[in-house]
C-alpha cells in the first residue's frame, strides 16, 4: 500500500525527507493534523509547523511530503483561482484516507509516548539511585 499506510504501527510512515531521524516520521502526521482543522496552502502549512518543533524545514521538503500524501490518497488538491498577489497556489485536503490515516498516527503516536515515558521513569530511577551510591 506503499507509505505504511496499511501498517498499524507504522514503520515505514514519513520515509526520510532530510529531517533528523526522530522528526522524519513526524511530518506526516503534522500536516495530516493542520488540514484536518480545514483547507491550506503549503506555505500557510510551513508557517504552522514551528509550533511542532519543526520550524526550519525547507518548503521543498513540505511541497514533497504534500505530492506523495497525495499520491497515497491521503490528500487532495486544487487550484485556487481566487485573485491573490502572485500565481495561483495548490490548496490541500485532507481526504478520507488522510483522516484514517492521522487516527492511525495518533495510535502510534499514544504508543510512543508511553514507551518514552516508561524510559525516562526508568532512567530517572536508576540516576537517582546511582547518586544516593556515590555519596
Amino acid at each position: 500500500m506503499g507509505r505504511g499506510a496499511g501498517r498499524r504501527r507504522g514503520r515505514g510512515w514519513g520515509r526520510g525527507r532530510g529531517l533528523g531521524h526522530g522528526l522524519r516520521r513526524f511530518l506526516d502526521p503534522v500536516l495530516l493534523m493542520r488540514l484536518h482543522f480545514g483547507a491550506a496552502h503549503g506555505y500557510s502549512l510551513l508557517d504552522r509547523l514551528e509550533e511542532f518543533g519543526l520550524g526550519e524545514l525547507d518548503p521543498s521538503v513540505i511541497y514533497r511530503a504534500l505530492r506523495e500524501m497525495e499520491e497515497e490518497g491521503w490528500v487532495s488538491s486544487t487550484w485556487d483561482e481566487e485573485k491573490t498577489q502572485g500565481p495561483p497556489r495548490r490548496t490541500y485536503r485532507i481526504t478520507d484516507r488522510g483522516q484514517e490515516v492521522l487516527e492511525l498516527w495518533v495510535e502510534e503516536l499514544e504508543g510512543s509516548r508511553s514507551r518514552i515515558e516508561r524510559f525516562l521513569e526508568a532512567y530517572y530511577g536508576h540516576m537517582k539511585e546511582c547518586q544516593g551510591h556515590d555519596a
